[in-house]
């Protein structure tokens, strides 16, 4: 019987109980069952780059799952691409920071999060830690499937379909960063990491 290890990664400044984690949280724990068994994994990133990979890439490792497919938004499919080419797995990237160094130099300092008031301090180090962590090229396109919003506020939808040039990728007219219409694209997301 083979078993999925299911790794969802949140964005920058966001958390697990973003609206797409919870969501897709809903739906992987409907589809897992005796026979298919999915192991749900959407952790608390940490502000160091470093420091979340090394706790995500622990749990990976403790893992008894056969196969893992990664699931990263924003900054978490930046975090993805670096997972998927380590571990050769499947990956879904929802609006990825393609060029995370770049995209969040201008951030250093003071942050909150977006659902809670606790500061946390995004220091100039991390923006090395990125660059230790970027992914020039992916490797096998077929093993990526890319969600990208023309209406894209903060990131280039543009530069994301480059990037995933060869992979399965669904485009949308409009939408915005945070994918407001995710659920009607999460059973697209299902049946790629089912391998439909």
């Amino acid at each position: 019987m083979s078993s999925t290890l299911l790794v969802y990664l949140h964005g920058f400044r966001s958390s697990p109980r973003s609206s797409k984690a919870v969501m897709t949280g809903e739906a992987i724990k409907a589809l897992s069952s005796a026979a298919y068994p999915i192991e749900w994994y959407c952790p608390q990133l940490l502000a160091s780059p470093k420091e979340s990979m090394d706790m995500v890439t622990a749990h990976i490792e403790q893992s008894k799952a056969d196969r893992i497919v990664i699931i990263g938004s924003s900054l978490g499919g930046f975090y993805a691409n670096h997972l998927a080419e380590k571990y050769a797995c499947k990956a879904v990237a929802l609006n990825p920071a393609v060029r995370a160094a770049r995209e969040l130099a201008p951030h250093v300092g003071m942050m909150t999060a977006y659902d809670s008031d606790e500061p946390f301090d995004f220091r100039p180090e991390y923006i090395d830690e990125l660059k230790a962590l970027q992914v020039e090229a992916i490797t096998n396109p077929g093993r990526y499937f890319l969600i990208a919003a023309k209406g894209d506020e903060l990131l280039d939808w543009r530069e994301m379909v480059d990037f995933y040039s060869g992979a399965k990728q669904l485009v949308l007219e409009g939408s915005d960063h945070g994918i407001a219409d995710y659920a009607e694209h999460l059973p697209k997301v299902l049946d790629f990491i089912s391998g439909k």
